[in-house]
């Protein structure tokens, strides 16, 4: 590997740090974890640099593996059954419209955040990242099929398993109860 592919690959990475922080949040549901994820796979992507293939496009590349950096942590993590704080759904929206919501309106947003961060802390891990890359992303269905690895229908399945959770764990908020 020569210097000036260090110094390019270096360029590169923070250029496009921010956003594989974004991605990798809206998955781990924990700033600690999306930076722990990040470095991860930017580790992997730099010993691998001779196997990136020029005509690519490197953020799609660097995407795929923090990606799948961010799947082996969800997995090591279910498997440790370690107790974490999952970051507020709210982080990953923009703010409402409204620059001053009255007191009642925060506490239902509070409420339906820690609603749909509980939904996601039941997810698997292959739910968790569908969802996050459908719902977060915006990524069609053969895009995160691609990126995950697996088939068009087991990624609709994924993300129709972790939709479910959302709407269980929403539903009393629904109804009005």
């Amino acid at each position: 590997m020569e210097d000036r592919d260090v110094e390019l690959f270096s360029a590169l990475v923070e250029r496009h740090s921010q956003y594989l922080l974004n991605l990798a949040l809206g998955m781990t549901g924990n700033e600690e974890d999306a930076r722990d994820v990040v470095q991860d796979g930017l580790l992997n992507a730099f010993l691998h640099l001779e196997q990136f293939e020029r005509r690519a496009d490197l953020r799609t590349w660097l995407h795929r593996i923090v990606v799948n950096c961010a799947l082996d942590h969800l997995r090591r993590r279910r498997r440790r059954s370690a107790v974490y704080e999952a970051r507020p759904i709210s982080d990953m929206f923009d703010a409402a419209p409204s620059s001053l919501p009255d007191p009642q309106r925060l506490a239902e947003s509070a409420d339906w955040r820690r609603c749909v961060a509980a939904a996601m802390d039941t997810m698997t891990p292959l739910e968790r990242i569908t969802f996050a890359l459908r719902h977060f992303e915006g990524r069609s269905i053969a895009e995160i099929a691609q990126t995950v690895g697996i088939g068009t229908n087991a990624a609709k399945q994924h993300i129709f398993r972790a939709a479910r959770k959302i709407r269980v764990a929403m539903a009393p908020h629904w109804s009005g109860q």
